[in-house]
């Protein structure tokens, strides 16, 4: 059975690089039959920050990505959680000791300072590696604090990955790496090989960063015996063509998009043609739809780069195809917040919905419901409608006797009157109805026209607001 895992460190929100690494994980599993894990990697305890596991729980159920074991739902191979397993971890490194595939190293920091070059960066001597047999045990048996270091090997080490083919490394060019630090703790890389070993995982899927440490991975599985899983390594998502992604740098997280307005499922759906391809040209798949047509082979070698106006266009048609009762549920606080005057909310939702790219956007796009914008009378002046500021204050002014006259004061009674304008003036619909759309909205642009407008507003406030369009006409 194929088992991916998704390994965060509980270290702050999940930026877009971690979720898509968990959205592919996922569908690898699913679309195989297979299973997900998580696992949260908490060793680095000095970088650990407070309620970050609670966010990673959160993001993954917002997301709708269901992990089938983990720290809050058990499974056959827990604990879930690294810290926990801590015990068994120095067991690992102290047979690969024993087997001379690592050794104990007593080097305290100064000696280790001493060994940087110019720029800052040490590589370790091995001078602990030609300690005796008596000298390791008397420096253990007087506690003299230490790490397990792994012993890297003479020769190249190649391995296959997914994505990147094949990859060969000159051992040369690798450390002997920690693997049990002086607190007994181990590191991330060596806690990552006993952990996928000890709970079956299959596919490893990674950042394309992890490339370089891979071998080091390669020859702990081969000094232990065990088999090596398929590596599937992502390159980085970027937020232009040279700078990544990243949590440091204070990028969108997946809970930023949310706050700003954007649908769960239409993030996952555009992160995950963040360097997959599907087989089609299609862009649009639920979560479902995904994991039918997810396939390793679509995935890309080139960095991607996150695109917010891509987002956004996607974020819309979602919500253009949502079901109207669940949009209202979301645009509601949204419309009561921006109006608090008693219009019918729920008429307006009907004309916003399909004209915007988040929920965000209502609050822009209905201002000028609740208040009328002090406009410039150049709004008036358009080439296309053949309108400009003193056709209009003709236009408004038989307006305003057409909406003082009207008995009924509905949609259609107003857009029947306006008609009826159009035909006495004998002139264009657009010479009548843009300058009405603009007295009543005070915009450029609006969510609807200016018969829905004006019967959002009722008669007397759309009476208001003509006058106020023939107060500013007549100034001019």
């Amino acid at each position: 059975m194929i088992r991916t895992r998704f390994a965060p460190s509980p270290t702050g929100y999940m930026h877009i690089g971690n979720l898509r690494t968990a959205l592919y994980e996922y569908l690898i599993a699913k679309a195989n039959n297979g299973k997900f894990i998580l696992r949260i990697e908490d060793t680095d305890q000095e970088r650990l920050v407070e309620d970050a596991t609670e966010v990673i729980y959160n993001t993954l159920k917002m997301a709708g990505i269901q992990h089938d074991e983990g720290p809050d739902v058990g499974g056959e191979y827990g604990p879930y959680i690294q810290s926990q397993r801590k015990s068994g971890y120095l067991d690992y490194a102290k047979e690969l000791v024993e087997k001379g595939e690592a050794y104990y190293c007593f080097c305290d920091k100064e000696r280790l300072d001493g060994l940087k070059n110019d720029g800052g960066i040490a590589k370790y001597d091995r001078h602990c590696l030609g300690l005796s047999k008596e000298e390791i045990e008397e420096k253990l048996k007087n506690n003299t604090p230490y790490v397990i270091r792994q012993k890297i090997k003479e020769g190249s080490t190649t391995f296959v990955d997914e994505v990147y083919g094949d990859i060969t490394v000159e051992n040369e060019e690798m450390e002997d790496q920690i693997l049990i630090k002086s607190d007994g703790l181990p590191t991330y890389n060596f806690a990552n090989v006993i952990d996928d070993h000890l709970m079956n995982i299959t596919h490893v899927v990674r950042g394309s960063e992890y490339l370089s440490s891979t071998p080091k991975y390669n020859l702990l599985y081969d000094a232990f015996g065990w088999d090596i899983p398929t590596y599937i390594h992502l390159p980085p998502v970027m937020k232009n063509q040279t700078e990544k992604l990243s949590k440091r740098n204070g990028d969108a997280s997946f809970q930023d998009l949310i706050d700003k307005g954007y649908l769960p499922e239409a993030i996952i759906n555009y992160i995950a043609l963040l360097g997959w391809s599907p087989s089609t040209n299609e862009e649009i798949f639920t979560l479902d739809e995904l994991i039918k047509c997810f396939d390793i082979k679509g995935l890309s070698k080139s960095p991607a780069i996150f695109d917010i106006v891509k987002l956004t266009w996607l974020n819309g048609e979602y919500i253009k195809k949502m079901d109207f009762d669940k949009f209202y549920t979301l645009a509601k606080p949204v419309l009561e917040k921006a109006i608090t005057k008693p219009y019918n909310l729920e008429k307006i939702a009907t004309h916003i919905k399909t004209r915007i790219g988040t929920i965000n956007d209502i609050t822009d796009m209905v201002d000028f419901i609740e208040n009328l914008p002090d406009y410039s009378t150049e709004l008036y002046i358009h080439k296309k409608m053949k309108t400009d500021e003193k056709n209009s204050l003709e236009v408004l002014k038989k307006a305003l006797v057409m909406f003082e006259n009207l008995e009924k004061f509905d949609n259609d009674s107003i857009y029947n009157a306006m008609t009826e304008l159009v035909k006495e003036m004998e002139v264009k619909n657009g010479v009548v109805l843009w300058p009405i759309r603009t007295a009543l909205s005070g915009k450029p642009s609006s969510p609807c026209g200016a018969s829905e407008m004006a019967e959002i507003f009722g008669k007397e406030e759309t009476i208001a607001r003509i006058k106020k369009g023939i107060e500013k006409l007549s100034e001019v």
